[in-house]
């Protein structure tokens, strides 16, 4: 197994994420670089953190899949979202893409001034572990 999580019984337990992730040295990494709300013509995605989470979360998908990684191999994600902005309301938005069955990343938020482009309420990083041998061009 690439990556062991762990949820200690001296931590609290959530559904949403895992507290400890531990990666085989045998892994390969896959960095996700901040996915925004924009689409393939380079369109920001609605106005509203609902419709901006759930393109950000596609987009973190859509360039896993192009490093042959899945949400399944993802151990670390960090969001960021500009203050003012609900994290429930973008949570709830994205819960009908998250396959329960997975066991979660950790995962950190952070409240931002602002993002790169004014019209950004929310980006998403992610970090997977992946057999050493798969590659990609």
């Amino acid at each position: 197994m690439r990556i062991t999580r762990i949820n200690p019984d001296t931590l609290h337990r959530n559904p949403a994420f895992t507290q400890v992730a531990i990666v085989d040295k045998s892994s390969k990494l896959v960095y996700v670089g901040g996915q925004n709300a924009v689409n393939t013509k380079g369109e920001v995605v609605g106005d509203d953190i609902a419709t901006q989470s759930v393109q950000a979360y596609k987009n973190v998908i859509a360039a896993l899949e192009a490093a042959g990684a899945t949400m399944a191999d993802v151990f670390k994600m960090t969001i960021y979202m500009v203050q003012g902005q609900s994290f429930t309301e973008g949570y709830a938005a994205i819960m009908p893409l998250i396959d329960r069955n997975l066991p979660p990343p950790t995962v950190s938020g952070f409240m931002v001034a602002g993002l790169a482009n004014p019209k950004y309420l929310i980006e998403i990083e992610a970090v997977a572990a992946i057999d050493e041998g798969v590659t990609h061009e």
